[in-house]
């Protein structure tokens, strides 16, 4: 019962909406099978499948507001959780920043459902799993993996007319291949909405290669440097950037897009002409759920950084009123816009620089200027000439995106990455001056 239909889920919606004796109320349905399978040391050690299914509801009296939840769906647990929802509400305080609920929404259709992910079966997991191993013993590695599937479904409404449901899938795989004496190091991913299109065996080969390759590394000195940063890299430091896009923070002077004197930096330039982010659900590279998670409101395409420029910063509805400005959902998937080079053209282009395969352990220093402390991890290389050159020790970097993103040279192809709890499609970035702040003696 984890995969509902459209049919079936407005029925146990509606069904459970007309128990209300509330003012208004909500329900959300989601549910979903996942499968995977994990191996460490060339050896799987667990699989498995979970299903799951849950209906949150949600009770108002005026500003009061009550939640509950529950998995069994006869008529009698159904007005149950509705009771308890009520009873929760008016048990509550007033909540002064309550919004009435939203009424009937139109919602962009979202492809993002496909067949062979949702059929995949623990054969296929095993195969894929067989084929990451096969690939490092064939180099002499040890590989530790892991593969996530999973088929899903979303269904809102409320007593107001709204009604709204999505299906997906998805599968992630994760790899990390060591070198047998444990001085190299490599990691690759591979986030796709169709499971026909991965590769594991390709993926492993990449993270093998960085493994071999990043054996007998050397030390170079702390500094200033031109960097490559491969799109996993890059991820993790721009989401924490995108993170900071909220109007409110901005406004009351919490976060690095505040403006001196008040209000928020939205229409300013403060990027490369280059940059260009933006999401939309309806995205085939990156489908997503088509309404914000808090609120319900429909997501569209929505601009954040054009031409280096600020276009929209996140902004509820509660927000949107107090400030006069327009409501901005927070996205569900992020788009990069990038260039046309592969990293290997990056490398190519390259004099002298440094390649950073991933970047890890991020966290931050200073919010105001989006100051960020990390390391690099599993495969750092300096370039010369345009070749690798030979393998760099890790480093600890100090750097903030807001500057990386000024210091751009080139840009290579978007590619899918799993980031912050969403999929993304980010490029490789070289830039100049980052700042590298220590060694890190960890391979």
């Amino acid at each position: 019962m984890a995969i509902l239909s459209r049919s079936e889920a407005k029925r146990i919606l509606d069904k459970v909406l007309k128990f209300s004796r509330a003012n208004e109320a909500s329900a959300q349905l989601a549910g979903s099978e996942t499968g995977n399978i994990r191996y460490a040391r060339n050896s799987v050690s667990t699989s498995g499948i979970v299903n799951d299914i849950e209906l949150a509801v949600e009770a108002r009296f005026g500003k009061k507001s009550g939640v509950a939840t529950i998995n069994e769906f006869s008529d009698a647990s159904l007005e149950k959780v509705m009771r308890r929802a009520e009873e929760l509400a008016k048990l509550s305080p007033e909540n002064p920043e309550a919004m009435p609920m939203l009424g009937a929404q139109k919602y962009v259709s979202v492809d993002g459902y496909a067949k062979s992910t949702a059929d995949i079966t623990p054969d296929q997991r095993a195969k894929a799993a067989a084929d990451s191993i096969i690939a490092a013993k064939e180099k002499k590695v040890v590989a530790a993996g892991y593969l996530e599937d999973a088929r899903a479904f979303a269904a809102v409404a409320t007593t107001k007319g709204l009604f709204g449901y999505h299906a997906s899938t998805s599968a992630n795989f994760t790899v990390t291949m060591r070198t047998e004496n444990g001085l190299g190091s490599g990691w690759a991913e591979s986030d796709v909405t169709d499971f026909g299109t991965m590769n594991t065996g390709s993926t492993s080969s990449v993270a093998i290669d960085k493994a071999v390759l990043s054996q007998e590394a050397r030390a170079l000195e702390p500094g200033k440097y031109i960097v490559i940063l491969e799109p996993n890299a890059v991820s993790g430091l721009v989401g924490y950037m995108l993170s900071g896009f909220d109007a409110r923070n901005a406004d009351e002077g919490r976060s690095f897009m505040s403006k001196k004197g008040g209000g928020n930096r939205t229409g300013e330039k403060m990027f490369d002409k280059r940059v260009h982010f933006y999401s939309d659900p309806a995205d085939l590279n990156v489908p997503a759920q088509p309404w914000a998670d808090d609120d319900l409101m429909p997501l569209q395409r929505t601009d954040w950084i054009k031409d280096g420029v600020v276009k929209n910063l996140a902004r509820n509805r509660y927000w949107a009123k107090q400030s006069k400005g327009e409501v901005v959902p927070e996205p569900n998937n992020l788009i990069m816009v990038g260039g046309d080079k592969t990293t290997e053209e990056l490398i190519k282009n390259t004099r002298r620089g440094i390649l950073v395969s991933r970047t890890w352990y991020i966290r931050m220093v200073d919010p105001q200027s989006m100051l960020l402390t990390g390391l690099t991890r599993d495969g750092t290389f300096y370039i010369e000439n345009g070749k690798i050159k030979y393998p760099v020790k890790n480093f600890r970097f100090n750097e903030s995106p807001v500057i990386m993103l000024n210091n751009i040279e080139d840009m290579g192809i978007p590619q899918r990455v799993g980031m912050w709890g969403m999929s993304a499609m980010i490029p490789a970035l070289k830039v100049r001056d980052f700042t590298f702040s220590s060694l890190s003696d960890a391979v």
